[in-house]
């Protein structure tokens, strides 16, 4: 059985604006779109009344997220799935069956960024698949470059996909799925590796001239080069741009990400017993980039 693209709908914009994301990313890779709703049940008689009511507010949820998507998208494959239970514990269930899960996350600016709600943030820092956080307003003109005039269109390309990459650390599944999100979208991929000067009280007696090597740049654009040599090799017709830049990871991938179409990040397992964590440069992705995040989940060393 072929995994469907799952988009968690709630009535709110942002998972409307997800749920259009998803059904054209589902048409990309020849996918079926399963809109999928969540809804607590309550024992008792006053429960029974809630119950009703918010069956009904069940079924308008998902019937003005289909209208939606039957306008912009009108020939993917739709599902309708609505189950009972905390809304964090379905998404995961529903992410172990998926092919890729898609939220909404509430954006306020592009300077204040996305407040990323309670639902959203245990889904991504858990979930099985990788996920997608998808704003408030995004369109399918955002993903493209606009006219020569400046207006928006969809008939133009698609912007860049922006990978995040640490190369002391590459994992195989963080950058496959980038390059296959530029392939099918036909962009342009732009990975970004941001270091940072080791700080002068962390380095030996022998190291101290580390601070100013003028070639320390360009040994990482090397290593970065390395790593992705049997990927450019694998997609041939996806245009590779690489970027290394000095600066926090955090900032350099903002930074990239303004004017893209897609950034995609990793998560790592938590091994954190406070619960799980998504580490702070996907953390400062999610909630400040301009764009829809997607976050891999990978193994240490996968």
């Amino acid at each position: 059985m072929v995994s469907p693209v799952v988009a968690g709908v709630d009535g709110s914009e942002e998972s409307l604006a997800a749920a259009e994301w998803a059904a054209r990313e589902a048409e990309r890779r020849g996918r079926s779109l399963r809109l999928f709703h969540a809804w607590n049940w309550h024992p008792g008689p006053a429960g029974v009344r809630v119950d009703a009511a918010r069956r009904r507010r069940a079924r308008q949820v998902l019937g003005r997220a289909e209208e939606r998507i039957r306008k912009a998208c009108p020939t993917v494959r739709l599902e309708e799935e609505q189950v009972l239970g905390p809304a964090t514990t379905a998404l995961l269930r529903a992410a172990d069956r998926a092919d890729l899960l898609v939220l909404g996350s509430r954006g306020l600016s592009g300077f204040t960024g996305f407040l990323v709600g309670s639902v959203a943030l245990g889904t991504v820092a858990r979930a099985t698949c990788p996920v997608v956080l998808v704003r408030a307003g995004e369109e399918a003109a955002d993903e493209h470059f606009p006219e020569a005039d400046g207006s928006p269109s969809t008939r133009t390309g698609y912007r860049d996909v922006v990978l995040g990459l640490n190369v002391a650390l590459p994992c195989d599944a963080v950058i496959e799925f980038a390059f296959r999100e530029a392939q099918l979208r036909r962009a342009r991929l732009r990975a970004v590796y941001a270091w940072q000067q080791p700080s002068v009280l962390g380095l030996g007696p022998g190291e101290i001239a580390l601070v100013d090597d003028p070639g320390r740049a360009e040994e990482w654009q090397s290593f970065l080069s390395a790593v992705l040599r049997v990927w450019r090799d694998k997609y041939p017709e996806v245009e590779v741009v690489e970027t290394v830049v000095r600066d926090k990871p955090s900032t350099a991938l903002v930074r990239a990400a303004s004017g893209a179409s897609l950034l995609v990040v990793g998560r790592r397992p938590s091994a954190r017993p406070a619960g799980p964590s998504t580490g702070p440069v996907t953390h400062a992705a999610i909630h400040h980039a301009g764009c829809p995040v997607a976050v891999v989940p990978h193994e240490p060393h996968g």
